[in-house]
This record gives structure tokens, C-alpha cells and sequence, in this order.
């Protein structure tokens, strides 16, 4: 004693979005009534369904049983053929199951999407755009690329004129397009563009399964904006209004007040005496004169320069000295202090025991000083800068540093001490 179960066909033919049905016969060889219930098996169970869902059969008998097949429009619905098996199983002798299989045969169809993606780029020669590709087919497709422009002012180029996609896949191409020329003046040119895409070929006809064009525009911008040229033409009007009318008005007025306030000088003889003519010899000073002025050592001294750099830890303090040479008076014109990693703290300086100045580190990255008047460091004596460092700061490329650094730099001249 089985159950008999078997379909009636070999092959079931059916396309994603549609419908189509398949039947098979159960019959019951036992001796007793039994009830059939049925489990559809394979990668078609999600979307078929099996009317009725309980068939009663009387011994010797045989019944009929229908599969509705409604395959989603999906890429997940691939083409082509697909074993279908229904488990028929009796509700009295679950042992004696029967499993009756055919083929379901799928066929092909074609979606397929383009996105450009910006659809409008501004550039002043080249712009750059990603062509996004969807295959929401349920077959493997090739997607040639080409790209055209009605006014055929453009070129354009793929990163890939030919992708693959596989049902569902997406991926995206990039493309660039091209002016031939600069616009230098004007207003901004749009320049539109197509780009055409297609999914093989129908076959006996050769006309596109799928094609879809995606419209884009380059609008090319001038290089130099209108308002620079307005700049430019009053600029060229002020330098004309000013070398041809204003320039020689207000020099004729200077040279006029100049020779007035001459001759009323000359009136009032307030005017210096003329110079003697160049070649002949000038007056003797007479004897008895005012002494030469004394001699300036800091204006007699060789210039020079030194440089002191203190590093110091986190929380610490820490000091460097420069010590002036032997023999050697150090007049000092000029300072300059580099905190480059832009450290926090205090920083002090002394020449000779005397401070000349305390400053904070986070108030400059450079900081100068100049004297009219040379500072005198005397021979032997220390210039030294203190540092207490509050927190490392970060240079302009790296890392945060590990230490405060500062660096200073002393010069002026070295003279002769006197003896």
C-alpha cells in the first residue's frame, strides 16, 4: 500500500509578475479514507500556493490537486529553470509520503535605472559626475556608456564604457565632461548634455531590451566675473583722472606756494646764505673749535647675533643662558622671541640680572623688540631665558609636542670693553 502522487505536466512556464498553474493527481492505493496535506519544497515555495490545502481521498480513488504560481516581479526571481517538489503527506500513515517533482521555468525581464548624480555641475572648463546603475532585471546584463551633447561643445569620459551587472546589483561609473575652451567674460553658458544606456539586444529585431538617456548640464562659468571688469574700468579711470588733470594741478600749486613762501623769506631775510658753487674751497673751521663729539662704541662694533633655545617639560621650569665673550661689551638692538608650537606658560628674560621682560607663552607665536638705544650687556655677563611651562602645544603640522620650545634670538654689536 502508497500514496501515488504525480504532475501533469513536465514543465510549468510562468514570468515574474504573472501567473500560471500546474496540477498532479493523488491517488490513494490503501484500504482506508485518507486525508492528504501538502508541502510545497524548493526556492518556489515562498510564492506558490496549493488549493486545496486538504484533500480527502476514498480508497481506490484518486483526486486532484492545483499549484498557483505567482512569482514576484523581483531581480531576487532569477531566469530560468527551477525544480518545483510537493511533499504529499497522508494524515492516518504520515510514513507512506509520496514527493511528485516537475520544472518550473521562469522567464526573463528587463528593468533597468540610471541615475545622474550632481544632474547640474558648475565649473569653469571640466566638471566631474557619478552615473549610478541599477539592474532590477532578473537576468545578467551589459550596460554600454555613451555620453552627447546636442551643441557638440563638450567631450566626455568614462571611467568604464562597458559594466556588467548581475540581477539586483548596482554600482556607479564615473564621468567626466569637458568644454573645449575658457569663457573669460560673460555670464555662465549651460550646456546640456545626455547620457544613453541600454540592456543588449531584442533578439531577431536588434532593438534595446532596456535604454534609458539621463539628462545632465555643465554650466561653464567665466573665468573673470563681470563686477572685476566694472573694478578694473573705474581703477583705469581714477589712474587717467589722476596722471592727466590732477597730478599737474597739484604740482603747479606746490611749486607756486613753494616759490611764495621763498621770496617772503627772502624779504624778511630769513633765508639761509647760498652754498658756494661745487670746486671751490670751503672756510677753515678756526682754531679753538668745539672738540670732535666722543666716539660711540655700540657704532664702531662688529654686529652679532645669539641664539637661545630652552626646552622644558610639562609642569617644570627650566633655563638657558647666553654668556657675553671675554674682553667683550654686547649692545643689544633687537629681540625676537618664536614660540612655534604655540606652548602655554610664562617666559622671563634677563640681561644681567635685569629682566627685561615676563610674558605669557599664549599671547604669540612671534613676538620682536628693537631699541633705539642699545642695551649694554657687559663682558662676562649672562642673558638667559627662563621658561615654566604650563602645556606643550600643538606645531602647525604633527602631533602635540612632548615639551614646551622656545627660541630667542639676541643681536646687536660686540665692541672692545673699555679698560
Amino acid at each position: 500500500m502508497t500514496t501515488y502522487a504525480e504532475f501533469d505536466g513536465e514543465r510549468v512556464e510562468v514570468g515574474p509578475g504573472g501567473e500560471a498553474t500546474a496540477t498532479f493527481t493523488v491517488r490513494n492505493d490503501t484500504d482506508i479514507v485518507e486525508a492528504y496535506e501538502f508541502e510545497v519544497v524548493g526556492e518556489c515555495a515562498a510564492w506558490t500556493a496549493v488549493v486545496p490545502e486538504r484533500l480527502p481521498v476514498y480508497p481506490g480513488e484518486q483526486g486532484t490537486v492545483t499549484l498557483i504560481l505567482r512569482p514576484p516581479l523581483s531581480a531576487d526571481v532569477r531566469a530560468g529553470e527551477v525544480p518545483l517538489a510537493v511533499r504529499v503527506v497522508p494524515a492516518e500513515q504520515s510514513d507512506l509520503v509520496a514527493v511528485p517533482e516537475t520544472t518550473v521555468v521562469i522567464t526573463p525581464f528587463h528593468r533597468f535605472r540610471g541615475v545622474l548624480t550632481p544632474q547640474r555641475r558648475r565649473a569653469w572648463r571640466s566638471g566631474r559626475f557619478l552615473v549610478s546603475l541599477h539592474n532590477q532585471g532578473n537576468t545578467p546584463v551589459e550596460v554600454p556608456l555613451s555620453a552627447t551633447d546636442p551643441a557638440e561643445e563638450l567631450s566626455f569620459s568614462f571611467k568604464s564604457e562597458r559594466i556588467g551587472l548581475e540581477p539586483g546589483e548596482r554600482t556607479d561609473v564615473r564621468l567626466r565632461a569637458r568644454a573645449g575652451g575658457l569663457i573669460w567674460f560673460g555670464k555662465p553658458a549651460g550646456k546640456p548634455f545626455h547620457v544613453n544606456t541600454s540592456t543588449g539586444a531584442e533578439p531577431g529585431t536588434g532593438d534595446p531590451l532596456g535604454q534609458e538617456e539621463i539628462d545632465g548640464e555643465l554650466v561653464q562659468l567665466p573665468l573673470l566675473p563681470k563686477w572685476l571688469l566694472a573694478l578694473l574700468a573705474l581703477l583705469l579711470a581714477l589712474l587717467l583722472f589722476w596722471f592727466t588733470l590732477a597730478l599737474p594741478v597739484l604740482t603747479s600749486a606746490a611749486q607756486e606756494a613753494a616759490e611764495q613762501k621763498a621770496e617772503q623769506l627772502a624779504a624778511d631775510g630769513k633765508l639761509a646764505p647760498p652754498q658756494p658753487p661745487a670746486g671751490e674751497p670751503q672756510p677753515e673751521e678756526p682754531a679753538g673749535g668745539p672738540p670732535p663729539p666722543p666716539v660711540n662704541p655700540a657704532e664702531t662694533g662688529a654686529q652679532h647675533a645669539a641664539t637661545i633655545e630652552v626646552r622644558t617639560r610639562p609642569g617644570g621650569t627650566g633655563a638657558s643662558p647666553y654668556v657675553v665673550p671675554e674682553g667683550q661689551d654686547f649692545y643689544v638692538t633687537d629681540l625676537v622671541l618664536a614660540n612655534y608650537q604655540g606652548d602655554e606658560g610664562l617666559l622671563t628674560i634677563e640681561f644681567d640680572d635685569r629682566t627685561i621682560t615676563t610674558i605669557a607663552l599664549e599671547t604669540f607665536r612671534n613676538q620682536d623688540y628693537h631699541w633705539v638705544t642699545p642695551i649694554k650687556v657687559p663682558s662676562e655677563a649672562r642673558i638667559e631665558a627662563t621658561v615654566r611651562c604650563a602645556r606643550p602645544g600643538t606645531p602647525p603640522y604633527g602631533p602635540t609636542a612632548s615639551r614646551c620650545v622656545q627660541q630667542l634670538n639676541v643681536s646687536g654689536t660686540l665692541a672692545a670693553a673699555p679698560r
